[in-house]
């Protein structure tokens, strides 16, 4: 959560992807029984909380991106990691849509294709962070 909402410059925080809902896919993937829809709930109502957005407009996306792992995480961890870094770009593609379409509705957003860099840094980073978290767990059994 940290690399989520610490203070980097713009030009990495322009292309910081959502290390959240990596990590929260991975963990779906792996333990989808004791990491679940309600706890990707309460990360995203703290991530709501901590970076100042809307409350629960994290909570619905990150909630709802669970359940989807959840639902296909048989088959999504046979999958080359090729064919999970595609999952991935989509799960983060429709993150950043639903936070787009939010912020329109709030006040009047300017459209820029460097507010889609995130999705493209995340797929790329989900190979390395696949492998950290993969690691982590290891060292904890």
């Amino acid at each position: 959560m940290g690399l989520r909402i610490a203070p980097f410059p713009a030009v990495i925080s322009i292309i910081n992807p959502d290390w959240i809902i990596l990590v929260i896919i991975y963990w779906t993937l792996r333990l989808p029984y004791q990491n679940g829809v309600f706890t990707a709930w309460i990360i995203g109502l703290l991530t709501d909380v901590l970076t100042g957005r809307t409350l629960g407009e994290y909570a619905l996306i990150y909630s709802l991106l669970s359940y989807l792992s959840i639902i296909g995480h048989k088959r999504l961890r046979q999958y080359p990691l090729l064919q999970q870094s595609s999952y991935i770009f989509i799960c983060l593609f429709i993150e950043q849509l639903w936070i787009f379409f939010i912020e329109s509705l709030q006040s009047i957003t300017q459209f820029s294709l460097l507010y889609w860099l995130p999705i493209l840094t995340g797929t790329l980073m989900w190979c390395i962070a696949q492998k950290l978290l993969l690691f982590i767990r290891t060292l904890g059994r």
